[in-house]
Order: structure tokens, then C-alpha cells, then sequence
């Protein structure tokens, strides 16, 4: 396309936002952490679609600097569905967890000679969705309650 002026009109594409479903699900998202996306995804891997029991048991004794921050993030979000739909923390999975990339910090490091090197320090964006078992559960058992009234209704 083309304007008045003989320029073509660039489109903004809109960011499809990816929905969770809101009555079963609670996130929880870090932005601009201090750790490589590489190291953070190497601990998410090992919690993926684990309990929120087991996640906790399994980020505390792993050895990695990353599994402090993934840690209060599953903390929080824990929090938010207790505090905000009022699920119980013994039902809950992690249903998703992914790791982006952050910005790049770029900081000079003086070197001899008055020279200098550059340092990056990459960070990383998490986002932990918990899902709550037992009332997704009680949604299946309700779909099939409904179909039954309706199949002896015909």
C-alpha cells in the first residue's frame, strides 16, 4: 500500500497475547533477571508439569544459581492463586514454564594501556503458570453431568 505521498505505509502486526484459561490457571512472571536464558532454561526443564510439592523440594536441592530466582517465582505464584482464586497449594501442577531473553547490560571493563573490554550481561524474562487440578477436574465431572441430563432429556 501506498500513501499520498508515494511512501509505503508500514502495518503494525499485533502481539497475539497468549490467554490462560482463568479459572484454572494463576501466573507468575520475573522480568530482567540477572542469569543467562540457557541456565535458567536447563533448571525450568527439570520442574516442567511437576507438583508444586515436588518443585520445591526438587529447585532447593539443586545446585544452580538460577534455582534461587525460579524459586520465589513458584513461591509467587503459589501466592496468587491461594491469595487471588483460593486454591489449595497441594493441588496445584506446573503446568507451564518458559524462559525468553532479556536485554543485554553492556558495561566497559578498563584494561592495560588505556584500553577497554566489553562486558555483557545478559538477563532473562520468567513466566510459571500453575494449573489447580482438582477444579479442572470438577469441570470435566460437571461437562459430563450436563451431557448425561441431556441425553436422558431426549
Amino acid at each position: 500500500m501506498k500513501n499520498k505521498n508515494g511512501y509505503g505505509i508500514i502495518k503494525k502486526q499485533k502481539k497475539k497475547n497468549r490467554r490462560i484459561n482463568q479459572y484454572t490457571e494463576v501466573a507468575a512472571s520475573g522480568q530482567h533477571i540477572c542469569i543467562s536464558a540457557h541456565k535458567a532454561r536447563r533448571v525450568i526443564d527439570q520442574i516442567r508439569g511437576r507438583s508444586y510439592e515436588e518443585t520445591l523440594m526438587i529447585l532447593e536441592l539443586m545446585p544452580y544459581r538460577a534455582c534461587y530466582a525460579i524459586l520465589k517465582l513458584v513461591y509467587s505464584a503459589a501466592a496468587n492463586a491461594n491469595h487471588n482464586k483460593g486454591f489449595n497449594e497441594t493441588s496445584l501442577i506446573i503446568s507451564k514454564a518458559e524462559v525468553n531473553e532479556g536485554t543485554t547490560v553492556k558495561k566497559l571493563k578498563p584494561r592495560a594501556r588505556g584500553r577497554s573490554y566489553p562486558i555483557r550481561r545478559s538477563t532473562c524474562h520468567i513466566t510459571i503458570v500453575l494449573k489447580d487440578i482438582s477444579v479442572d477436574e470438577q469441570l470435566e465431572i460437571d461437562k459430563r453431568k450436563s451431557y448425561k441430563l441431556e441425553l436422558k432429556n431426549l
